[in-house]
């Protein structure tokens, strides 16, 4: 494959990759992945991703944001936090941020509160939002509407096709990862992923998480990685019905548009 692709959800801090994180950031631009975009979870996760970032400049991004499972955690000063983390030029968007009813790590309560003040966050600073949503998706709306939220990204997306068809009338942008590619959960995607237009498209890996399933080689340690992404593009390609190049060129071109990257 010659166009490169970007992803836009690797949680390169995570402990899984202490000992090679170097070496995955060029084993993906060897694959044509680049540049990357850290995801943050926490004010610490967001704080290392955005400082980690800088050693690569153009070739890694970082979110800056509290995952809702860490909302229990926010304070008055997280708030602050974020929006000095906001002001660097590597970190491309708020997030991530959200709600998660099937864990339940936080209140359900907290959760709404912090999702509610990082999207006042992301429209102060007109900056896109990078979005979490599991068995949550009435009141994850409803929120979304109530702040007229349209520059966001429903990162990861496993949802219904009445939730897909939600998100994509509000305008938002739908990241899909190699959940497409598990013949056996991921079925009902392979399906719905029609229903997204090109221009709405991105690709993530979600790495070290949701390895392709169906890898042919699959990794020894069990974990993703970047460079698996132009395998996810070549199953999301073929259950559009499109060639991969087209796809890699409009989710990149969408990509990079809308976290002002280049």
């Amino acid at each position: 494959m010659n166009h490169p692709i970007v992803d836009i959800g690797v949680n390169l801090m995570h402990r899984s990759f202490h000992e090679d994180r170097e070496q995955v950031v060029q084993r993906a631009a060897e694959s044509q992945v680049s540049p990357l975009i850290i995801t943050g979870t926490s004010l610490r996760s967001s704080g290392e991703a955005a400082r980690y970032a800088a050693r690569y400049p153009g070739k890694l991004y970082a979110t800056a944001g509290v995952h809702p499972h860490d909302a229990k955690s926010c304070n008055e000063e997280t708030i602050a936090k974020l929006r000095e983390l906001a002001a660097l030029p590597q970190v491309a968007a708020i997030g991530e941020c959200g709600l998660d009813y099937n864990r339940d790590f936080s209140p359900r309560d907290v959760q709404r509160h912090w999702f509610a003040e990082q999207i006042r966050l992301a429209l102060e600073l007109d900056m896109p939002l990078f979005l979490h949503e599991r068995e949550a998706s009435a009141d994850f709306i409803a929120i979304l509407k109530e702040h007229a939220v349209s520059k966001a990204v429903v990162h990861c997306f496993t949802g219904t096709r009445s939730e897909l068809k939600a998100y994509l009338d509000m305008g938002l942008y739908i990241g899909i990862t190699g959940w497409i590619c598990d013949e056996r959960r991921g079925k009902h995607l392979q399906e719905l992923v029609r229903m997204i237009p090109l221009n709405r498209l991105m690709l993530e890996t979600d790495a070290p998480f949701l390895t392709p399933r169906d890898l042919k080689e699959k990794p020894a340690n069990g974990r993703n990685e970047p460079a698996f992404l132009p395998h996810i593009l070549q199953t999301v390609a073929r259950c559009i019905g499109k060639p991969a190049e087209e796809v890699a060129k409009a989710a990149t071109e969408t990509t990079a548009e809308f976290f002002g990257i280049d």
